[in-house]
């Protein structure tokens, strides 16, 4: 793919994408502002984490068309909206390109073995969640590579949650989404 144009408009980054057959994407790269959160117990971080509500089904297909791929060439042809394609040329930086044929295996992506993809779902807290409520109920940690992310204790979760719903959010709990959302199924990390 080409990067064709990028140009930021409100709150988002609108990035126009094309490749050679002239196809086009158009996805942003955005802080959400969403009041519509979708949460659950992120077995890897052994915390709540949080995601938009209105775009994780989305991603959580997209990361799951991606770890079912069986070949390269499989793998490199999905398009995705809202999460990298760490099988796209673009976002790896292999000694030798794999043939479209070759056998693919997530697992051995160097930013799936490193933890870098998917992104941390505990990181999403710390743009979703107004900062009183991060400093209230979690506790913000750096990571040395990937940045921060919130540690929201589980028996945090009544009392966060009725929060957040007096604020007019829409929270509902789906742990198997957020997991999704982790790598959580196919992750080396995970064990």
């Amino acid at each position: 793919m080409i990067l064709a144009h990028s140009r930021p408009i409100h709150d988002q980054q609108l990035i126009l994408r094309s490749d050679v057959s002239g196809m086009i994407w158009i996805m942003t790269n955005h802080h959400s502002t969403s009041q519509n959160l979708v949460y659950g117990h992120a077995q890897m971080h052994d915390c709540l984490a949080f995601a938009d509500g209105n775009t994780a089904a989305e991603e959580a297909a997209e990361i799951r068309a991606i770890a079912a791929a069986r070949t390269w060439g499989e793998a490199r042809r999905i398009q995705t909206t809202h999460v990298t394609n760490p099988a796209d040329p673009e976002n790896y930086n292999p000694e030798e390109d794999p043939a479209d044929e070759e056998p693919f295996d997530i697992n051995e992506l160097g930013s799936v073995v490193e933890g870098d993809w998917p992104p941390m779902v505990a990181e999403r807290a710390v743009t979703l969640l107004p900062e009183e409520l991060r400093t209230r109920f979690g506790d913000q940690q750096a990571t040395v590579l990937n940045g921060d992310l919130l540690e929201i204790p589980l028996s945090s979760e009544t009392e966060l949650v009725a929060e957040l719903r007096r604020r007019g959010y829409q929270v509902h709990r789906d742990d198997e989404l957020i997991n999704v959302l982790d790598g959580r199924s196919f992750s080396p990390l995970a064990d």
